[in-house]
């Protein structure tokens, strides 16, 4: 199978990567490029497990190919923290115990990122309906919404 030469920016690096056509952004990142925070679940886009930002957007990583990021931007949970100091989503989500298992996490801490950079004042139904492709076995969804919610109100205090 002929290779696709592709330019990408993930988690702020450049990378210029040789990929199959039909090889996806999950198996991309996890398999090729060791960024396993991204979480392997259904592999049909119905549990968010495997969500990312490409260019600001929550997408399901397991539903995009990789030639498809050509020029594009994205980021993983793994982008999140800047160094060793923690991003606020993810401060927030141990605040509020809203890791339980933690096989979500990375999926919800990228949606929730999607909101509040487009939503800076969202409602707790908004919160919930941007949460609602990501699912939690661990029945934690109150602290994930209480964390998400909390974030914003030291966002509106500063």
């Amino acid at each position: 199978m002929k290779l696709v030469l592709i330019r990408t920016t993930i988690n702020g690096r450049r990378y210029d990567l040789e990929v199959r056509p039909n090889m996806t952004l999950l198996d991309l990142l996890r398999d090729e490029l060791g960024l396993t925070g991204t979480k392997r679940g259904c592999e049909v886009g119905e549990c968010g497990a495997c969500t990312v930002l490409m260019n600001g957007q929550a997408v399901n990583s397991c539903l995009v190919l990789a030639p498809q990021i050509d020029c594009q931007e994205v980021l993983t949970v793994e982008g999140l923290a800047d160094g060793e100091k923690l991003h606020s989503l993810q401060e927030s989500f141990l605040d509020h115990d809203a890791v339980h298992c933690g096989f979500c996490t990375p999926g919800m801490l990228m949606s929730a990122k999607d909101l509040l950079d487009h939503t800076p004042d969202p409602s707790e139904h908004e919160v919930r309906t941007a949460i609602s492709g990501n699912l939690c076995r661990c029945s934690g969804y109150q602290q994930i919404v209480d964390a998400i919610k909390d974030v914003e109100g030291e966002k509106r205090k500063t």
